[in-house]
């Protein structure tokens, strides 16, 4: 169990990732996995995110609901959730310290070619949204985080925030739901991760909301940068957290 003091922590950190993740339109899960990772073990990380993504996907879909695509829900989503149960049936067969190396090293390699590539761009195509939701899927259930490659394939079609937010979301709720129900059968998801859930659920509210407020007033190009450059600064703190 966290103390008071660790438990308001967490939740504000909590917190900041879903406005970050709403703000660079990645998705919470790539901050809040490798920062939730000094609070609790990997395996319990995993099924806490399931969680969050719910119901901060769920929020998402209310406040960001113009515009979203069908065809890309439909061609990008239905790959990623039949991958997301492929690699979330495998986190119990591959050791904790492997994925959290791979974890950090995917996030600060990443982080480091869409910095340099700011203006990278992907042909919009059947086979760029079946294979990008193919590889969110299984790292999303593999990792616990998939949303920075599906944000790289929506971000090359010219979706305007809200649609692209709006079908981040929709796919997410599909994935996050199917991964949740292979982690609470590997047993992920205990009793103390159930008590988490209605702070989860708050923050994830709170945390859209207050996105979708910045977003309203400040271009998102400008945090874009910013954003990666945190995503960076947690890769390589997960990183220094498995070197010590």
């Amino acid at each position: 169990m966290l103390s008071t003091g660790d438990t308001v922590l967490f939740f504000f950190l909590a917190l900041s990732c879903e406005v970050l993740g709403t703000i660079g339109g990645f998705g919470s899960s790539l901050f809040f996995v490798p920062i939730a990772g000094f609070f609790f073990d990997f395996y319990t990380v995993l099924g806490i995110t399931a969680l969050l993504h719910v119901a901060s996907n769920l929020s998402k879909i209310g406040l960001f609901r113009q515009g979203f695509s069908s065809h890309i829900v439909i061609q990008m989503g239905l790959p990623a959730v039949i991958f997301v149960l492929v690699g979330a049936w495998l986190t119990d067969r591959i050791q904790p310290v492997q994925l959290e190396w791979a974890l950090s090293v995917f996030l600060i390699v990443l982080s480091g070619l869409l910095l340099v590539r700011k203006d990278f761009r992907m042909k919009d195509s059947s086979a760029v949204l079946v294979g990008g939701g193919i590889l969110s899927g299984f790292m999303a259930g593999l990792l616990g985080t998939g949303g920075a490659v599906r944000g790289i394939v929506l971000s090359s079609l010219g979706l305007g925030s809200e649609a692209f937010i709006a079908t981040s979301a929709l796919i997410d709720i599909g994935v996050d739901s199917s991964r949740l129900a292979v982690y609470i059968a590997h047993g992920f998801v205990g009793t103390s991760s159930w008590l988490l859930f209605p702070f989860l659920a708050v923050s994830g509210f709170v945390g859209s909301w207050c996105g979708k407020k910045i977003l309203d007033i400040i271009p998102e190009a400008y945090f874009r940068t910013l954003v990666l450059f945190l995503v960076m600064a947690t890769g390589i703190s997960a990183l220094f957290k498995l070197l010590l």
